[in-house]
């Protein structure tokens, strides 16, 4: 079937206007029994309701719109709505209220929900209380600069985490509101309702303040990684102790988006389990369609009426478990004629990496193994477990059947397991153990940790492949987080990860793997998940919607993943013992790595993701090497690349076709064009400003006593540029000379780029991690800032990973140069690669760094037909064919 989706970068609501995009939907099975590939019947949308109809007799309530573009909490925002009074209002009694967030579309009257109707036909027979509607549109930047385009901040308003958006309404919209009509102060008589991202806003609202807001509404919510909403699931269990007091109702489509920011069903199902979980008043609708209004439009009667006729509250829930008999493999017996490797216990190991830690560990040698670094590596984590032949995962004796048999290589396996205090007891394996803290924390120390010392003291005895296509890995539970995390943090040893009920959850910011994935330009890694609808549901998460998020994601962006997920079993070694030699066949295969390109038919009309972006087999390559310090890249219409050489000195020019020359001997940290033909520097070694005719060599200052960092030249001849010690963007007039600082208070203001309209100006905190952007007006000033991007950072290699908490990462992203494109991304370079944002600042994804150790300091499009990516690091310059072009 196919689906009207609205090309915005907001809601996609059948009942907004224009609607001209058409994306073809997939009915998506819920749940699939593993090798069954049936999805479960499509279910229907549900007809628009009588209630949304007019009726003869029912009186209409009064609707008065209105503007407004005073706010302090988003500056220079414009914003509108309307307020619906019902005819039943009467003043000396305080009515019920509910806000509809992206409001326009919820009132239209022939729209797909209709709200005002619908609250004149159930206020009229007291099916709910007298009940004024409040009608919120997300806010707009107008454009000023001719040619310019309007801004929406409706991404960085409802997408948004924290009280900022509570803080507007509360403090900016109800009190005028509250001019106007008497309503209740208690939460019983207020609901907040939205569709997509304004239904994330709308448990954000209640979330922040359950003072003020007792009930949400959530059509198709947006609780996916568009700015972090992902987390909310986690933030629900966490109150489980303490639950607010508020009730949810959620109506969710089967076949909603799954796209760069998440998986919308699978999000939804897990904020109904977390919710359950913990104790709320709640209620899931799942219904037919996809990311449309139209169901929960149909539904906001029933909706309505169930927020202001509060049923009583569930207890906390527990997940059913389903028991199963595991069934023993074939491949995990003895096999005549097979010969058995060699099982070695090995010294017990006290680790630098996790100091103050030992632990006991033991190498499988395979018969016929050769001292040639021809056999490959397998790592078992929780190893006691693993190496027990005749234990459930009996894994010696299926390496044993499987290499004699030639559906493995001749591996050697590492059974590992986690660190203990030395001081501290051992009890029942756990007391004074340091397994969570090893295998639920993110980042790379667990990597170091086998790179750096247990792989060089196998390597002592048994040399192995240096090729990382020949090293797997694998766990279980935190195991198996841990497997995929050393893979993913170091794809360059491992390459193959087995992982059975992997506890991708809130354990120590597990939850956020599969997001990050769908955020992280793709790894060569093959990978096999395996789980069961009997898994965990706790405090940290609910295992089995955690597996098939990842399951999800992967498939996403186009890895080489097999997921089994069965019914039945538990959080134990029943299913990942049954199916671990087919598990290993699959992963061993001699085939070649089976990608592709990456999900794209969820795409929405404003979406950017990696997949739209990158050119598959398109990486990094070295543009130039041998300069001194490569900085202020820029590109020019004929492709030419320009570079300067912070430590030998220079302004030089790269052709599309690679050759070099130097134009001038003039440099700086930035340059940039000028209309009148000459090259703006900024020569912060020099204090100053100043453009420099590249004919003459004549040189012009344009302002003294200056740090300038990097810079921006807009046709209107202003200059814009970073003061990163002094926190501020300062303008400077080419040809008046006229200097101001236009803006202050950054972390340490680094890169620098212009949209391509010229209409907004974007700035990255090289000290945070945020990235500013403003509105230029026709007089050179500023306005209208806001840090609508939100940088990734890495991960502190020596913090502490609290439970139930965020990875410790670092404070600063080292945001560093910037460019866009012509379509409106945003490319920023950072500590961890090129981050790239869309034109609203939402995230599209990280391009892997192709020099780590070395910053990051400059990125341009340039070379032919301008779509390539030029990043600057060190004494190289990289580049990669891309689909976008610069301007």
């Amino acid at each position: 079937m196919e689906l009207a989706i609205p090309l915005s970068s907001g809601v996609e609501w059948t009942l907004m206007k224009n609607s001209s995009l058409k994306i073809s939907v997939m009915v998506l099975g819920m749940l699939l029994v593993a090798g069954s590939g049936s999805p479960l019947l499509a279910r229907e949308v549900p007809a628009l309701s009588v209630d949304a109809q007019s009726k003869a007799g029912v009186p209409e309530g009064n609707l008065k719109e209105w503007k407004r573009n005073d706010s302090k909490i988003y500056p220079q925002v414009e914003h509108s709505g309307a307020l619906y009074i019902p005819s039943q209002y009467k003043a000396g009694q305080p009515a019920n209220a509910v806000i509809f967030l992206d409001g326009g579309g919820y009132w239209k009257k022939d729209g797909g929900a209709r709200a005002a109707v619908v609250l004149d036909n159930l206020i009229a027979p007291g099916a709910i209380p007298v009940t004024v509607g409040i009608f919120l549109n997300p806010g707009m930047i107008p454009a000023t600069l001719p040619g310019a385009q309007a801004r929406s901040v409706r991404s960085y308003e409802y997408d948004s985490m924290g009280p900022e958006f509570s803080k507007f309404l509360v403090g900016e919209i109800l009190p005028e509101i509250r001019k106007e009509v008497n309503l209740r102060t208690d939460p019983a008589g207020w609901a907040v309702c939205g569709v997509s991202s304004s239904a994330i806003a709308a448990f954000t609202l209640a979330w922040e303040r359950p003072d003020l807001f007792g009930n949400v509404i959530s059509h198709i919510g947006s609780y996916t990684n568009i700015r972090g909403g992902f987390a909310y699931p986690a933030m629900i269990r966490s109150s489980r102790e303490s639950p607010k007091p508020i009730r949810v109702w959620m109506q969710e489509g089967e076949s909603d988006l799954d796209n760069m920011h998440g998986h919308w069903p699978l999000a939804n199902e897990d904020m109904a389990a977390a919710l359950r979980w913990a104790g709320y008043e709640y209620h899931f609708e799942l219904t037919g369609g996809g990311h449309s209004g139209a169901a929960g439009g149909a539904l906001l009667p029933v909706a309505l009426k169930w927020a202001f006729q509060p049923a009583a509250k569930p207890a906390p829930g527990e997940s059913p478990k389903l028991a199963s008999k595991p069934a023993r493999h074939r491949d995990a017996d003895p096999k005549p004629g097979v010969k058995e490797g060699t099982l070695h216990e090995m010294p017990v190991w006290k680790s630098s990496v996790f100091p103050n830690t030992e632990r006991a560990w033991s190498v499988y040698v395979p018969d016929g193994y050769k001292n040639d670094r021809s056999a490959g590596l397998m790592v078992f984590q929780d190893g006691s477990g693993y190496q027990n032949r005749k234990g459930a995962w009996g894994v010696p004796m299926v390496l044993d059947n499987l290499i004699a048999s030639g559906e493995m290589p001749m591996v050697v396996a590492v059974f590992i397991n986690p660190g203990h205090d030395p001081a501290k007891p051992l009890r029942n394996g756990r007391g004074g153990s340091n397994r969570g803290f090893e295998y639920d924390s993110l980042g790379d120390r667990y990597a170091r940790f086998l790179v750096e010392e247990i792989i060089p003291e196998v390597e002592k005895q048994w040399p192995v492949s240096k090729d990382p296509e020949m090293r797997g890995i694998c766990g279980a539970s935190s195991g198996g987080i841990c497997a995929f995390n050393v893979a993913w943090e170091r794809p360059d040893h491992f390459r193959r990860v087995l992982s059975t009920i992997g506890s991708f959850v809130n354990l120590r910011g597990g939850n956020a793997v599969s997001y990050l994935i769908r955020k992280t330009e793709r790894k060569p890694l093959r990978v096999f998940l395996s789980d069961t609808t009997g898994d965990l549901d706790n405090p940290f998460g609910h295992w089995p919607t955690a597996n098939r998020q990842m399951n999800a994601a992967l498939a996403y962006m186009g890895y080489d993943v097999k997921f089994d997920f069965v019914e039945g079993y538990g959080h134990n070694s029943d299913r990942g013992g049954e199916i671990l030699p087919d598990a290993l066949r699959w992963l061993w295969r001699k085939e070649p790595t089976v990608t592709h390109d990456g999900k794209i038919k969820d795409d929405l009309g404003g979406d950017m993701s990696l997949n739209k972006l990158l050119i598959p087999g398109a990486g990094w390559e070295v543009a130039s090497g041998g300069m001194g310090f490569a900085d202020g890249l820029s590109g020019d219409e004929a492709g030419n690349l320009y570079v300067n050489d912070l430590k030998q000195g220079g302004y030089y020019k790269m052709s599309p076709t690679g050759q070099k020359e130097k134009v001038i001997d003039t440099y700086g940290s930035g340059a940039r064009l000028a209309p009148d033909g000459r090259v703006v520097f900024c020569q912060g070694h020099e204090k100053r400003l100043a453009a420099v005719d590249l004919k003459t060599g004549l040189v012009e200052v344009l302002a003294e006593a200056v740090e300038p960092n990097d810079l921006v030249v807009t046709a209107q001849g202003w200059v814009y540029f970073t003061s990163t010690g002094a926190g501020e963007v300062v303008g400077v007039e080419i040809k008046s000379k006229t200097k101001r600082t236009m803006a202050s208070g950054i972390a340490a203001p680094n890169g620098i780029a212009l949209s391509p309209d010229g209409g907004t100006l974007a700035v990255s905190e090289y000290r945070g991690n945020r990235v500013w952007a403003w509105r230029l007006n026709p007089d050179g000033s500023l306005d209208a800032g806001l840090p609508v991007m939100s940088l990734r950072r890495p991960i502190d290699p020596e913090g502490g990973f609290a439970m139930k908490l965020p990875p410790p990462y670092l404070a600063a992203s080292a945001g560093d140069g910037m460019c866009s494109d012509k379509e409106g991304r945003w490319y920023v370079t950072s500590a961890l690669g090129v981050q790239v944002f869309d034109f609203t600042g939402r995230e599209c994804g990280l391009l892997t760094h192709p020099a780590p150790g070395k910053p990051l300091v400059s990125v341009a499009l340039a070379g032919p037909e301008r779509a390539w990516l030029y990043v600057s690091a060190g004494d190289r310059i990289f580049r990669r064919k891309v689909n976008a072009k610069g301007w």
